[in-house]
């Protein structure tokens, strides 16, 4: 896989980001690379706790479903902001929360 190849693969659910990460290990080291294994595995992380925070309120009142919705919708923004930045070949980070995965996984080396 070429470096471009693993960044973009690392946004596609959760066996494209094993694979990518896989390929990165094997030959496709760049900081490019690594960059945007971090971004994917930190927007798959938010998804997972903010997705499990909006939907416990759920049991108290329904109406709560607008706020799962709109935390969705912002997570799709997210994914697709780092899809095209990887597809170009850039080190953009997400919008408002990628910064906050700059060098936080250490196990990706």
């Amino acid at each position: 896989m070429t470096k471009k190849t693993v960044c973009m693969v690392s946004y596609l659910l959760p066996i494209g980001w094993i694979i990518a990460f896989l390929a990165y290990k094997k030959n496709s080291r760049s900081s490019l690379a690594k960059f945007h294994l971090e971004q994917s595995f930190g927007l798959a992380t938010l998804g997972i706790i903010t997705n499990i925070v909006f939907t416990l309120p759920l049991f108290i009142d329904p109406d709560f479903i607008t706020l799962l919705l709109l935390n969705n919708m912002g997570l799709v923004v997210l994914w697709m902001a780092g899809l095209i930045s990887a597809y170009y070949g850039v080190r953009l980070p997400l919008p408002l929360v990628g910064f906050y995965f700059k060098n936080k996984f250490r196990f990706i080396q």
